[in-house]
């Protein structure tokens, strides 16, 4: 699965996509690069695009070691992160109530779940409507 990450660092914001079946090994590799990105940021808002995902293997060993990955990233315990799951289907909110633990939450983070691009680009304080514009307009 095509895993990506880009920061937004005017914006405060960074942009995950996952696209295709979602493989696990590939997503803590993306976790320990954007752990080491020069414009990472305490607080950084966190828009997770699933809209392109159609599946993942249920190895919970991995899950578990994601989910430390985000503890180690999110839990700083002095700033609180807004991670928005932008996820239209049924199998995008599976793998957002799975991987991504909505529903156990970590401490710091505030995790919200929308099926709308719009309205997920509007929870992050964003002015666009379509992660389309989002790439357009956030450098300039």
């Amino acid at each position: 699965m095509p895993v990506s990450f880009r920061i937004f660092p005017n914006r405060g914001l960074a942009f995950l996509r996952f696209d295709g079946h979602l493989d696990l090994e590939d997503m803590l590799a993306m976790l320990k690069a954007y752990k080491r990105h020069p414009d990472r940021r305490p607080g950084q808002k966190q828009l997770i695009d699933l809209g392109q995902a159609t599946g993942f293997d249920r190895d919970y060993a991995k899950i578990f070691a994601i989910r430390a990955r985000q503890i180690d990233l999110f839990a700083s315990g002095t700033v609180e992160t807004l991670m928005v799951h932008y996820a239209p289907t049924r199998i995008a909110r599976d793998i957002s109530l799975t991987v991504f633990g909505p529903q156990a939450p970590i401490k710091g983070v505030i995790p919200l779940l929308q099926d709308t691009e719009a309205y997920a680009l509007s929870l992050l304080g964003q002015p666009e409507s379509s992660f389309e514009d989002l790439f357009a307009l956030a450098d300039r």
